[in-house]
């Protein structure tokens, strides 16, 4: 395992949010927002409602910009955004999970808490020196954002239909050529 589990699930679930975001939105309703958040295992204050469903939408750009800066840059925004929350680092258990870090209170909001974790996320990868696993997906038409949780540090696509449609176009122009 590259990161702890909390780590990797607020990375996935940035991701997910960020490359959700178009037509049609994964974040459709409240439905989807409450399923996303059980599926993450973010504990604590749900509201359930649209205010709630436009302000985790709203964040989306923040996550992003996190996501694919470099190190020194990521650096920078955690600390801008952790000091924003003025989040305080604490262990916790919940839900069948082992010691984690949460760094809000369980009655924040849903959009700041996925923010922190999500910084609190990248703080792990900046210091462990790993932030060349998040960045864009290789798609030249896509621009989603990619956790790359491989040994091998081979994961160059958002997800695999950008990569069977690479793998696609490269056969066919393979073919061609031939």
């Amino acid at each position: 395992m590259v990161f702890t589990h909390d780590t990797s699930q607020a990375l996935l679930a940035a991701a997910e949010l960020v490359n959700g975001l178009g037509e049609p939105d994964a974040l459709a309703g409240v439905d989807e927002l409450e399923e996303f958040s059980a599926r993450f295992g973010y504990s604590g204050r749900l509201d359930g409602d649209e205010a709630e469903l436009e302000a985790v939408r709203a964040v989306r750009p923040v996550l992003r910009d996190l996501m694919t800066r470099d190190r020194d840059g990521a650096a920078q925004l955690v600390n801008e955004l952790l000091a924003r929350e003025r989040a305080t680092p604490r262990l916790v258990r919940h839900d069948g999970q082992d010691w984690h870090v949460h760094a809000v209170g369980d009655d924040a909001p849903l959009a700041v808490r996925i923010v922190v974790e999500t910084a609190m996320a990248v703080l792990d990868v900046v210091r462990a020196d790993e932030v060349d696993r998040l960045g864009v997906c290789a798609d030249p038409t896509c621009g989603g954002v990619v956790v790359d949780l491989s040994r091998n540090r081979s994961k160059r696509f958002c997800s695999t239909a950008c990569g069977n449609r690479n793998a696609v176009s490269a056969f066919r122009s393979r073919r061609r050529s031939a």
